[in-house]
């Protein structure tokens, strides 16, 4: 559907669900997505979730997929807009590790921001990210998101409380 330079954007598909469930229930990946208690995820959720998507509402969620072989490797996506105001809040992850520090959740977060910015004539991009998740951070700082505000200890995880970091992005900022 969009195309990077490593990635392809695309809809979701029956044969993503069960990979779906098993990457988001890794200890790793949870504990860098979900702010709530970190419980399993179970098949019937991820298929629920699967069902729920729609083109019909103000969400919009993408398959990421690799260029080079089609491998379905994580997800990304817009969680809430704000028509009124032009904002809207997005969400990334890449559950496959072997494409970890290689550029793909980069790229993948690029052609989010081309697609919001472009198709939906969206003027401000933002996201929340913990502090722990320095490898996020970088990722956002590479696209252009510049720290807006700190949540001082607003997310408890693994016996400490952290800090969420909000990030936000312009279309002016991103175009120039």
């Amino acid at each position: 559907m969009y195309e990077g330079k490593k990635i392809r954007l695309r809809e979701y598909r029956k044969s993503d669900v069960e990979v779906a469930q098993n990457y988001i229930n890794d200890k790793e990946l949870k504990k860098n997505l979900n702010p709530g208690i970190p419980f399993p995820y179970t098949l019937q959720d991820e298929e629920k979730w699967f069902e729920s998507n729609t083109a019909l509402k103000d969400t919009y969620n993408f398959a990421i997929e690799t260029l080079d072989d089609n491998i379905y490797i994580g997800g990304c996506g817009i969680n809430q807009v704000d028509w009124k105001n032009s904002n809207v809040e997005i969400g990334i992850f890449i559950g496959d590790k072997e494409y970890w520090n290689k550029g793909y959740g980069t790229d993948a977060m690029n052609v989010l921001i081309r697609f919001i910015f472009n198709e939906m004539n969206i003027n401000k991009i933002k996201l929340n990210v913990y502090s722990f998740n320095k490898r996020a951070m970088r990722c956002y700082e590479k696209c252009g998101f510049i720290t807006e505000g700190v949540l001082r200890k607003e997310l408890y995880r693994e016996g400490n409380y952290h800090d969420i970091i909000v990030m936000g992005l312009l279309k002016e900022e991103y175009m120039n």
